[in-house]
């Protein structure tokens, strides 16, 4: 019957019976109201059975998507920077303003090169390779090296306004060169480094940085330095003091030079020491 039905062709046993044939159309309208339109889906109402038709459509995607942990774990190895390439033992990166101070006083003797450079200075890029090989061919020389764009508060107050900009520092002498050079001034640092690198044997601690300079960087609001300017005693005391001291001069001074010293210039003041 229902293959009937579909074909449009529906037999009647009884040709001249009306009803059958009429209850035949009434279902083959009611099966063909039953079809979807639309992607809606309707309940059959032929007799055989029930029939539901829907349009399946594509389940959308999340717009994120979270990978499973350790799946999508990259990472790159950040490259080096420049002014870390070739570092040497005695090389290192001054990290304060009391980092730098702190070190020029524990060097004792040594020679003490301050490199002045930034990371997009293309001059102190280009010198950098050979201060390398400086440091490893004099591994005696201490050689600090100060960021500018890092420390730009402490050059302004150390008065350092070009790149690249050297100072060399030597025990009890104190700063015994400044100077600014690049790859094709490169004698200058040769130079300097000749002459103020052969050992020797200063008489007294180590001055660091000048006193006017220490003064600056305590006065600038932007760093973390402290300093004490040391109290000036009589040189006849000083002298009393050091002849007293264990391990002073051999032989008593005489009075004549006491006096000599008490009666001398009021300006005439040593300072203790920092």
């Amino acid at each position: 019957m229902a293959e009937a039905l579909c074909n449009g062709v529906v037999a009647s046993p009884c040709a001249g019976d009306v009803g059958v044939a009429a209850r035949l159309r009434g279902a083959a309208a009611a099966l063909a109201e039953s079809v979807p339109i639309g992607g809606y889906s309707t309940k059959s109402s032929f007799s055989a059975g029930r029939m539901a038709m829907t349009d399946r459509k594509a389940r959308p995607l999340p717009l994120t998507v979270e990978a499973a942990p350790g799946q999508m774990n990259l990472s790159f190895p950040k490259a080096t920077r420049w002014w870390h390439k070739g570092l040497q033992p005695n090389m290192r990166e001054i990290e304060s303003a009391q980092d730098l101070a702190d070190s020029l006083l524990n060097a004792g003797d040594k020679l003490v090169v301050v490199d002045f450079f930034s990371p997009g200075c293309g001059g102190c890029r280009a010198l950098h390779p050979k201060i390398a090989q400086f440091a490893e061919r004099n591994p005696d020389v201490m050689f600090l090296q100060v960021n500018y764009e890092t420390h730009k508060s402490m050059c302004y107050s150390l008065h350092v306004h070009v790149l690249p900009f050297f100072r060399f520092y030597r025990g009890a002498e104190g700063r015994v060169s400044s100077f600014s050079c690049t790859n094709a001034t490169i004698n200058k640092f040769k130079d300097a480094l000749a002459k103020h690198g052969p050992e020797r044997c200063s008489l007294g601690p180590a001055r660091g940085l000048e006193e006017s300079e220490l003064l600056a960087l305590a006065a600038n609001k932007d760093l973390q330095f402290t300093y004490e300017k040391p109290d000036l005693v009589p040189l006849a005391e000083a002298i009393a003091k050091e002849a007293a001291a264990p391990g002073g001069p051999w032989f008593p001074l005489p009075v004549s030079a006491t006096q000599l010293l008490t009666q001398g210039p009021e300006n005439s003041l040593l300072s203790s020491g920092r």
